[in-house]
């Protein structure tokens, strides 16, 4: 069985079965392991994978590292699958293609003060790659990669791009700060302008702050809610 290639300083680990992915690679990260550990399991119909960084800023700084995978995302599959297919990012890491969602991305880390810097943190990708039911029609808004003209897409190579891409959005992100970030998250948004509710706010969702934070317009009041609402774990 091939194993995926990754950039130099990611190292890989696969697990597979009941394994999850996301809690194998925050426990890692817990132990100490390097940062750049990808843990992946590349399931027949579903792709899940988690990435261990090592972030060197605050928390509230650091958080955009779920924005920028992503944004890596976008890129890895825009390198891979046809030029018509479509995809676009919600707040909360929720990922469409086509409209439709397929998929999400999750984030852990070792603390939740945004002004701490955190020992490590876990982005967790989980992608389906076929449908879950033969009846697509009963769940429009529901997805699958395969379902959307991606046929031809495999499934480990588009591990190896959303690393790599993710690593280059990072080296950006380290040299220039978020202001490319957040000119191609916006581009690529889901719900701006549309109603929500979320952490006990309702209201328009404005877009986001400098660090990613949830702008939601309610009456005359504007609601932030930060990017460390969606920590899982803490």
């Amino acid at each position: 069985m091939n194993t995926p290639s990754f950039p130099p300083l990611f190292s890989g680990l696969a697990v597979e079965g009941q394994v999850d992915p996301f809690v194998k690679a925050c426990a890692e990260a817990a132990r100490g392991c390097d940062a750049g550990l990808v843990v992946h399991d590349l399931g027949a119909n579903l792709l899940r994978a988690a990435l261990v960084f090592a972030p060197d800023v605050e928390l509230v700084d650091a958080m955009a590292m779920l924005p920028l995978c992503g944004v890596g995302f976008q890129n890895a599959l825009g390198a891979l699958g046809p030029p018509e297919v479509a995809v676009h990012l919600e707040w909360a890491g929720g990922l469409r293609i086509n409209g439709a969602s397929c998929g999400t991305l999750r984030v852990a880390a070792s603390i939740s003060d945004p002004s701490t810097e955190p020992d490590w943190m876990v982005i967790g990708l989980e992608l389906p790659l076929w449908p879950k039911t033969d009846a697509p029609g009963d769940t429009p808004d529901q997805t699958a990669l395969y379902a959307e003209g991606c046929a031809d897409v495999n499934a480990m190579e588009l591990l190896e791009s959303w690393v790599k891409h993710t690593l280059v959005g990072i080296n950006t992100w380290t040299e220039d700060g978020v202001k490319a970030l957040h000119k191609d998250w916006r581009g690529l948004s889901h719900g701006i302008g549309e109603d929500i509710s979320i952490n006990k706010f309702s209201g328009t969702f404005l877009g986001v702050d400098e660090q990613f934070g949830m702008l939601i317009r309610a009456g005359k009041t504007t609601h932030l809610v930060p990017l460390t609402y969606l920590l899982e774990g803490t």
